[in-house]
Formats: C-alpha cells, structure tokens, sequence
C-alpha cells in the first residue's frame, strides 16, 4: 500500500498537535492536509486516537552474533515495532565478535540479514586495542558507517570489550570529533578500586555496591577530559548513557554552559522505578547503574523538564533466564539488565502526564531528539513533509495491564509483568507498511541498515 491516507484529530507535528490527514506515498509523508480534505486514495481514520512519530530508540543490545540466545535481531525489532519503535540502534557490546572493528560490523551486517522488523543503525566500540597505531582500528570503523562509538570506564561484564582509562579517552576524543559523530561513555568509575561487595540476594547491598559517587566521579572526569580538549582545539561530542545519579546533573549542567557538546540521556527504568519499592532477590531489576531512590528519580523527572537530560531510552539489555538467577534470587551474580524494549511509551507516558508533559513532550524527548542526536533527523524523529511515513498509532488513555504474554523480545520476562499502565500502542507503520497492528506482527521483515555514509 504505496499511497494512502492516515487522518486523526490529533497528529502531533513539529507545530504543535493538530487534526490533520496525512498523504503518504512511497513511504514518505507526501502532504498534510487540513483533517476535512477530500482524498483520492484509501483512507484511514484514527478519530481520536493520536498520530505521533515513531520512537528513535538509540540503546538497544540486541546480541547477535555470538549471543543470540539472549536476543536477536528478528525478536529485538518485533519487541521494537510492538513499541511504536521504527528506528533503533544497536550497541556494540554482548555479541561475539563486538562491534569494535570493520570486520566485526561486517559479521553482524551478515547476521541480520532478513530478520529486521524496523530500521537499524549500529554504535561501535572503542576499546584499548581501538586506539593502538594512532586509533588505526577506531577511525577504520567510523569510515565503514557506525553512527558514533561507546566505552566503559569499568569493567563491562564482558572481557572481550574491556573497559578504557583516561589516557586511552584522550586518544580517541580527537578522532571522534574528525568523524563529528558522539562518543557514549558508561559512566561508573570506581575510584577507589575496593574489593567487591558481598551482595546476596539483598537489593539494599547491591545498591551501595554501586554507589552514586562512581558515576559522579565518571562524569567529572568526562567533563574535564572534554574542557583539556577543547582548549586545544578539539570539539569532541560526549554522551553519558544511562544516567542514574541525579548527583551528577550539576556538572552535567556545567559542561552545556561551559560550550562543551555534552549530553546525557536516561532510561525507563529510573524514572518509573525505584528502590525502596524493590524486593529482594528480585534480579529482574538488577541493572548498572542502579535504579536509586525515590527522590533520586523525581530529580531525573525534574532534569527532563527542564532540558538538562536530553532524551529518554530503553537500555534494553536482556539475557536468558538462567543468567538472570530468577530462581534462586542471587543479584550478586545475575546479569545486569533491564528487558522492556516494547514498553517504554505507555511507562514513561503514565509518570510523565502526572508530571505535566505533554504528549509531544515526550514525542520529542523519545523520537525527535534520539533522531537529531543519530544525525537521522532530516527523515526520522517527526511528521512533517519529506520525512519518512514513520508513525505510530497511541491510544493514550486506555489502560492495561503488562502480561507476560504480550512480550515480544525473545524472554518472556520483564520487570513490569503486572504493572498497570495508561497508553497503548495500537498501530505502527514504517516508511508507510504497517508493520503491527494489535498485538500483532504484519508482513515481513522490511527494515533498512542505516550506515553514516549511506545518508
């Protein structure tokens, strides 16, 4: 269905939400016309229900190749269009081989081949190898299309993607600020170096095993390795991903005004959870960092409200059963990770219309900003004429239960079985195919690799 029409009292563009009809051709959005116009192709009316674009989730670990056991591509991007998610983009660390060179971005390119359900664009790694011979390695993968590059300053929990000193951040800074593409840093650094925590099955011990000083330390550092830079020239983009401490907006906030390109994103799960409601033994909401306190979280909402936090992502991390220790409760040595990639809108939108967000709001906080920050946003991230026909169908009142038997990524698990919930989405629609409707998948595979150079 090449040329049709989408109408509904509320279309949420970059001029404000408004009843409109869309004109779609080819997979683009040909015209938006006032919501009576007369059309000469198919027409479908969505009444009340809102048009929004679809969400530009930019941490997603979906774990193909080498552990696709825990994820893949085919289930990643099922759970994604489920979420009214039509681009994502995949991190570098979990598969075998990890995505820190050309030739490991060409294995998983051949990995997913027929198996993507939405558009995909992929981060690479940088690791201490990356920046042997001059970052040889490093600017190699930045020419062959990643859409920018991640690294640990602690350990992964992974080996094969260790983790980076300060030193090796100074190496890589200059080459990230050539290719103008942001470069992710995991911020937790512990500076101290203790011996591991015991932790048990007590989720109080985990959460101080991980205290919020690592992440303040990190971004401290970030944010002095970005002014060194700076002053010689080099304006490097830096990226915190998944924010936890609030702690650490003050110097968040410093960098912005210092003229530094710095930004920081946080995810679902801080902001819709928090500790003093996590029950021991419970690994389903072990991840790093933490999810913190109560009024931690309400610093975070108060963040995005004002524009100190940039956007909102899933961090989609998951893992099979048995790594997760469900059944014996041992957060110590459960992966670290929270699954709820198709659930992102409907959590975020219950806290947030509490909060007096807007719905295009959080469009922008969950699409057009993720888009801008990929480079993606001349097509990706709006309903305007000339984008991509990219839309999602929400229904933003209904209310419903999270069921285990909704998931769509390849566990059935979730930390949010049973939790009550305002939104649905209802319809999503890639570069004009309806990819899900109601529950279900539609069609087949017809998502697009988006590599740098190919836009």
């Amino acid at each position: 269905m090449n040329n049709f029409a989408l109408r509904s009292k509320r279309v949420i563009t970059p001029e404000g939400v408004k009843a409109a009809t869309l004109i779609i051709n080819n997979g683009l959005i040909e015209a938006i016309l006032p919501y009576q116009s007369s059309v000469e192709c198919e027409l479908i009316d969505h009444g009340n229900l809102v048009l929004m674009p679809g969400l530009v989730d930019t941490h997603v670990h979906i774990n193909e190749p080498g552990r696709s056991d825990w994820e893949g591509f085919n289930t990643a991007t099922q759970a994604a269009a489920a979420g009214g998610i039509t681009t994502l983009v995949d991190m570098p660390l979990n598969c075998i081989p990890a995505t820190v060179s050309k030739a490991a971005l060409e294995v998983k390119l051949q990995a997913l081949k027929g198996k993507l359900w939405v558009d995909c664009g992929f981060w690479g790694g940088v690791i201490p190898e990356s920046l042997e011979n001059n970052g040889a390695q490093l600017d190699e993968l930045l020419s062959a299309g990643v859409l920018g590059a991640k690294s640990f300053l602690i350990h992964s929990g992974v080996d094969e993607f260790p983790n980076v000193s300060g030193e090796d951040v100074k190496k890589a800074l200059p080459i990230m600020a050539k290719h103008q593409v942001p470069y992710l840093i995991h911020a937790e650094l512990d500076k101290a170096h203790n011996e591991p925590q015991e932790i048990g099955d007590k989720y109080q011990s985990f959460l101080d095993s991980r205290p919020r000083q690592w992440e303040n330390d990190a971004i401290d550092l970030m944010v002095s390795l970005g002014e060194e830079a700076k002053a010689v020239g080099v304006d490097a983009h830096i990226h915190i991903v998944h924010l936890s401490s609030s702690d650490a907006l003050e110097k968040i906030t410093y960098a912005k005004n210092a003229g530094l390109k710095f930004t920081a994103e946080t995810c679902p799960h801080y902001l819709t959870l928090f500790s003093e409601e996590i029950p021991d033994g419970k690994t389903l909401f072990k991840c790093c960092p933490p999810i913190r306190e109560d009024e931690n979280r309400q610093k975070l909402w108060q963040a995005l409200k004002a524009g100190d936090i940039d956007f909102i992502v899933s961090d989609h991390s998951p893992c099979t059963p048995e790594l997760k220790k469900i059944d014996s409760g041992d957060l110590e040595n459960a992966w670290g990770g929270i699954s709820a990639l198709q659930f992102g809108l409907p959590l975020i939108w219950t806290e947030a219309k509490q909060r007096g967000f807007t719905l295009a709001d959080i469009s922008h906080l969950m699409s057009t900003a993720t888009a801008e920050f990929v480079g993606l946003d001349d097509k990706k991230g709006k309903i305007a004429i000339g984008a991509y026909a990219d839309i999602l169908v929400f229904d933003d009142e209904k209310e419903v239960i999270i069921s285990s038997d909704m998931i769509k990524h390849k566990h059935k698990i979730t930390p949010y079985v049973g939790k009550r919930v305002t939104g649905e989405v209802n319809k999503t629609y890639l570069r004009g195919q309806l990819v899900y409707s109601e529950q279900d998948i539609i069609g087949q595979p017809q998502g697009h690799t988006l590599l740098k150079h190919d836009y």
